[in-house]
């Protein structure tokens, strides 16, 4: 049996294989139980087995006394949005994100609309680890709605931020390929919005995903000849929770999800100055953007809270991670396939440029991603040996080991959401950034 994963973030696994209906339940009793009470706003990515995990998760909602208020298939900064916009005490995501089409999960959002920090994340996994539930009686027993038009309600929200005359006057041509997630429908009605010319692939959010979920380049070959079939401009590529990002130029090349927060950020700091956030794993082009612009870069450990956490903190006026994800803190202090998408369209209508061209104009770097199974192995062990192996290197252990060197670096970590180690390196050589992964799979027994 595959295992569970329960972190602060929520719980993640297989359905069938340690995920199901009784896990719901519980996790619905314990963020219930920690909330003690008002209203939770739920929503889910189009995954089959969503409605039933749905269904078990508000079932534990309602019995600790809460109200749910439910979306229905949304994006996850679509609920976030919603999470603020009807002051809820908290929210609930039901999707395992990039993961393939087997897993599911449940996501924790704070009454900001924010991942929840790691203090309260461990607060329900204590509760739901020991079951003591705070179940009320029949006359407090919570009660339940759905809410209609919160798709519109986000979309809105992007509109509000962008010179939309702008965009509808360059009249763009645009593909998209949603994975057959939850983002097809805001994403078509943001580009609608935009006075965009819409085409489409793998839109119907039936959970069953004509291509693989995560929005990296060997993903997208069928989004990039459809790009160029339909003579488009760009072509966006989502995830299922439509959380991250990736773009496809006009010639049909997938240029990678880290362009995406690296072209949103260096706009909008051409609107308005001020530092940016990123995490230790995303690329160096973050520096030469902010570098750019004379503003300074926060780098945080991996995770979406921690980079929202350090917007908030630092007065940030973007931020996000390199797999695609751009964070506007005037919308959500969440990833947002959305907003980065309009930033972008935004970007080539006032520059009156093509993708390949504004792309041209950032430094080139090689990044290398790759992973190792866990499984038997302390990532203690294999961090240690690690930096034994790279004596010269800048050394940041914030999370997991980050070894810079003048020409590049190297990140390892265990996932927060697999048993898998994640190795990262990216430098101007490509060569370089290949043998210190290569090296890392090595200590780790080279286990994939």
């Amino acid at each position: 049996m595959a295992p569970l994963i329960v972190s602060i973030s929520g719980i993640r696994g297989i359905v069938g294989e340690g995920l199901g209906p009784r896990e719901a339940v519980r996790f619905g009793l314990a963020f219930g139980t920690h909330l003690g009470g008002g209203t939770v706003v739920m929503g889910r990515d189009s995954r089959p087995t969503g409605p039933m995990l749905a269904a078990a998760l508000q079932a534990g909602i309602l019995a600790t006394g809460c109200r749910a208020l439910n979306l229905g298939i949304l994006s996850t900064p679509g609920i976030s949005l919603l999470v603020r916009e009807k002051r809820a005490q908290g929210g609930i995501v039901i999707t395992a994100s990039h993961n393939p089409a087997p897993y599911n999960g449940i996501k924790m959002l704070s009454p900001e609309g924010m991942a929840l920090d790691r203090d309260a994340g461990q607060a329900v996994t204590a509760i739901y680890a020991s079951q003591k539930f705070a179940e009320v009686g029949v006359d407090r027993i919570g009660s339940a709605e759905a809410l209609d038009g919160a798709a519109q309600i986000h979309v809105e929200r992007v509109l509000a931020i962008v010179d939309a005359d702008r965009i509808r006057a360059a009249a763009f041509r645009v593909v998209i390929d949603p994975v057959n997630g939850a983002g097809g429908r805001e994403m078509r009605m943001l580009l609608e919005g935009l006075g965009c010319d819409v085409a489409a692939i793998n839109e119907e959010p039936t959970g069953r995903f004509g291509r693989g979920a995560e929005p990296v380049p060997e993903n997208l070959a069928a989004l990039g000849q459809a790009v160029v079939r339909h003579r488009a401009a760009l072509g966006l590529a989502l995830d299922p929770d439509a959380d991250r990002l990736a773009l496809v130029d006009e010639t049909g090349r997938a240029i990678g999800e880290e362009y995406t927060l690296a072209l949103s950020a260096r706009h909008r700091l051409t609107q308005q100055r001020g530092p940016v956030a990123a995490n230790l794993s995303t690329s160096r082009l973050m520096d030469h953007v902010a570098a750019e612009a004379g503003v300074a870069l926060h780098r945080t450990a991996v995770g979406e809270v921690n980079v929202a956490q350090a917007i908030v903190q630092q007065g940030c006026v973007i931020g996000g991670e390199g797999n695609g994800g751009v964070i506007d803190p005037r919308v959500v202090p969440v990833r947002n396939s959305l907003v980065g998408a309009a930033l972008v369209l935004e970007m080539m209508a006032s520059r009156g440029r093509k993708l390949t061209e504004v792309c041209a104009e950032l430094p080139v770097y090689t990044m290398v991603k790759d992973k190792v199974s866990l499984a038997g192995t302390e990532p203690a062990a294999v961090l240690a040996a690690v930096r034994d192996q790279f004596p010269d290197a800048r050394a940041d252990q914030r999370d997991g080991l980050y070894l810079a060197w003048d020409d590049g670096w190297l990140h390892v970590r265990a996932s927060n959401t697999e048993p898998i180690l994640r190795i990262m390196a990216e430098s101007g050589d490509g060569a370089a950034a290949h043998r210190w992964v290569e090296e890392v799979k090595a200590l780790a027994g080279g286990r994939n």
